[in-house]
């Protein structure tokens, strides 16, 4: 829509629309750019959307460098975000790589007077120490307030978790999450270089575990298999993080995968119900499609 056709549809001189709508972007409430048509790829969107129960797929193009393909997706993941309507009030969001990314390009004034809930226990070892610096950027750009979740990803026993969540600042962290309007993570893949492994969580004995027991990857540090189901009761039991199915409660949730060795987990993720919004590169896409078709 042109401003002529804005400033006629209100009853407005041109002039006057013009000046509402840089003050609109001085103060961060408008947002214009150029998109070029080849930065998504619909085609491989429309198949998504028509296959899978989303409301929406934002699917980049494939460069073949791993961080390429990375910032390309969290920027169009950081986009989706700042797009959704109505403005959340509430959003619910895990850590890792992308996320960084995500964190690190999000538009200012992307929502203001959201709070941003951290969903699942962060690293607290190795090289991304700091898995509230995710949410705690988001609120920051938003602006907004963060709750940040005080407890590590997974712990020794199942006892040490139970302690942990029984624990007020915990107790009312989750909590929160679980009202949140929107969940936001990215998916792991089951790897040596995971974070999770990185970190010193898990082995690469245990690796070998959760791939021998059908494991695809993780969501919030929940080991899943092709089902979209947990493969490991016993790791579950250990994890800090909201379960799977308040994952799907949850009114938008947003999955956002880069790598071909994230098909597997995406395609879990889709086809059991934990998002309604997948961001994603064609590798991802195109190894969903192809698990699809029994390939």
């Amino acid at each position: 829509m042109t401003q002529e056709e804005i400033a006629k549809h209100l009853t407005l001189t041109r002039w006057k629309v013009g000046r509402m709508l840089k003050e609109a972007r001085d103060q961060g409430i408008v947002k214009i750019e150029i998109v070029h048509p080849r930065a998504r790829l619909r085609h491989l969107e429309a198949q998504v959307q028509s296959r899978y129960a989303v409301r929406q797929a934002i699917v980049v193009p494939a460069h073949g460098d791993g961080e390429t393909q990375r910032r390309d997706v969290a920027k169009a993941a950081a986009d989706c975000l700042s797009d959704l309507r109505p403005v959340p009030s509430m959003v619910g969001v895990s850590w890792g790589r992308t996320m960084d990314e995500l964190a690190a390009v999000v538009a200012p004034g992307w929502a203001r007077g959201v709070e941003v809930v951290q969903v699942n226990g962060a690293v607290t070892r190795g090289r991304n120490p700091s898995g509230g610096a995710v949410a705690a950027e988001l609120a920051r750009q938003g602006p907004g307030s963060v709750r940040l979740l005080a407890a590590p990803a997974i712990v020794g026993s199942a006892a040490t978790r139970q302690v942990i969540e029984a624990d007020d600042s915990v107790k009312q962290v989750l909590e929160a999450a679980r009202g949140a309007d929107v969940l936001l993570f990215s998916l792991g893949a089951l790897s040596a270089d995971s974070v999770l492994v990185e970190s010193g969580y898990l082995s690469a004995k245990d690796v070998a575990r959760l791939r021998a027991v059908g494991a695809v990857g993780d969501v919030l540090g929940r080991f899943i298999g092709a089902d979209g189901r947990e493969v490991s009761d016993e790791l579950s039991a250990r994890t800090v993080a909201l379960s799977l199915d308040e994952i799907r409660q949850a009114p938008v949730t947003i999955a956002v995968a880069s790598g071909v060795e994230k098909a597997a987990v995406a395609h879990a993720a889709l086809t059991s119900g934990m998002c309604t919004i997948l961001v994603a590169d064609s590798d991802v896409v195109e190894g969903i499609l192809r698990l699809d078709a029994g390939q």
